[in-house]
């Protein structure tokens, strides 16, 4: 399968920035093996921090497809930076369906898509947000695999933060399946990956 056109910049980019996340941060990645190594996949997680992404960018060889806000494209300074990391520009103020084609496209051709089924970052005290349809949809309609995670733990500097992310056994959505079955499915195996995290938090497995 054809390389993505940025993914060597962007595999350099990864790499630095595994060097850097792991000195600082010191994240425990478990069970990213099971990540497909070719056909299309949505990796999808719970989402409470600026710095999620990058967890699941380190945790494989892939090229994941963020979507990021329009703006940062339009500003020449960070733009650049935003292309190589292939990531998708969406508008945020209506409903970007170009944004939505563009992320099925990355699908149809065997690529990775990284997206927050949350939608946005959990400020609250629930243990999860509900989740969008995007994500079931779209593995749906392309036949993706979903691969699920969860992140637990916390961003702290040069600290035993207890931080990880764990990944879960990939799963695809069939034609015949209703929309809200895949979702609540999705749900609960992040739910059940998070309090995986949680519980070895709490043991101190680590």
């Amino acid at each position: 399968m054809k390389k993505e056109s940025h993914y060597y910049r962007y595999s350099f980019l990864r790499a630095v920035l595994g060097i850097v996340f792991k000195i600082l941060y010191r994240p425990k990645i478990i069970n990213k093996e099971v990540i497909p190594s070719t056909g299309p996949i949505i990796v999808a997680g719970n989402h409470a921090h600026l710095f999620d992404q990058n967890l699941a960018i380190i945790s494989t060889k892939r090229m994941l497809h963020y979507m990021a806000k329009i703006e940062y494209f339009q500003n020449k300074k960070v733009a650049w930076f935003f292309k190589m990391a292939g990531c998708i520009p969406v508008n945020r103020k209506i409903k970007d369906e170009s944004a939505v084609e563009s992320a099925i496209d990355v699908l149809e051709n065997g690529y990775a898509l990284g997206v927050f089924p949350e939608g946005t970052r959990n400020k609250t005290n629930k243990f999860l947000l509900p989740f969008k349809f995007g994500v079931v949809s779209m593995a749906q309609k392309t036949g993706a695999k979903i691969v699920p995670y969860a992140i637990t733990g916390e961003y702290k500097i040069f600290k035993n933060n207890h931080l990880n992310i764990r990944f879960g056994t990939p799963f695809k959505v069939p034609k015949d399946m209703n929309l809200e079955t895949a979702n609540k499915k999705m749900f609960k195996e992040i739910s059940d990956l998070k309090k995986k995290g949680l519980e070895d938090i709490k043991n101190e497995i680590y």
